[in-house]
């Protein structure tokens, strides 16, 4: 018998307790759980590491606090200040490292832009928390054969979502296209969260030259704050400068 290996990430103990223990009667399936999505990367390195890969996980939608490590793979409203959406960004790291995962999502209401964002972010469903176990284990061996699995009350929200955003992301793709090499640059930079005598000491500028080239970024992309062109970049795909790197070159090479 195959057998399936399913890690319930929730930070609610009783939830994921109860979760594990229905799933773990079944004669197919081998189950953990962790508690938050730093102990679910570590579950999920450690069984990589014992050749032991989990085939699903199951992550809440409202998993708090961030992942240590990932950057979120998804569009950012700019009102989100943070920068994450919730358990969503659990799944973009996991995508990321351990890409034949399939990553379910379990939420407490549907809700088609959360839905939206899950799939974008590598998500091969969204059920319900309240949903019945048969209907669990459908999802769960329908994804491990590539299928998504999506609520029919959400599809057309979802796919309206969907639609909204790649709009987005093409206009955005070409606002920052608009930009110099060096006002790219900057902007990788605001993305990484340098302020602006940080981002001059990268870059071998002067603060008050780096303020005209954030001065410029922003008005090229037609926001008003570092917030919403930060958000703005990450619609267009733009990741932040590598802050574990060498500095970029010197002087006004790249101006």
């Amino acid at each position: 018998m195959v057998r399936i290996r399913v890690l319930v990430v929730d930070d609610h103990r009783i939830f994921a307790e109860s979760l594990a223990a229905a799933l773990a009667a079944e004669p197919d399936v081998d189950v953990s759980a962790a508690g938050s999505g730093p102990a679910a990367l570590r579950c999920l390195e450690r069984a990589a590491g014992e050749g032991r890969r989990f085939d699903v996980l199951l992550v809440d939608a409202d998993l708090g606090g961030a992942v240590p490590g990932t950057r979120l793979a998804v569009p950012v409203q700019e009102g989100d200040e943070e920068g994450l959406v919730d358990g969503i960004s659990l799944v973009a790291g996991v995508r990321a490292a351990q890409p034949a995962v399939r990553i379910v999502v379990l939420a407490e209401k549907d809700d088609p832009r959360r839905a939206a964002l899950a799939l974008q972010a590598g998500a091969s469903g969204w059920v319900a928390k309240d949903c019945s176990l048969s209907r669990l284990l459908t999802v769960i061996r329908g994804v491990l054969r590539d299928e998504t699995h999506l609520p029919p009350a959400l599809l057309t929200g979802v796919l309206r979502e969907l639609t909204a955003a790649r709009r987005h992301r093409t206009e955005s793709e070409r606002l920052v296209e608009s930009l110099t090499p060096r006002e790219r640059e900057v902007l990788r930079c605001m993305v990484a969260g340098l302020g602006r005598k940080a981002v001059a000491e990268r870059l071998f500028l002067s603060p008050h030259t780096v303020r005209t080239h954030m001065q410029n970024v922003l008005g090229k992309l037609g926001v008003h704050s570092t917030l919403a062109a930060v958000a703005l970049a990450r619609r267009a795909g733009v990741g932040p400068a590598d802050l574990t790197g060498d500095v970029v070159e010197r002087g006004g090479q790249l101006a």
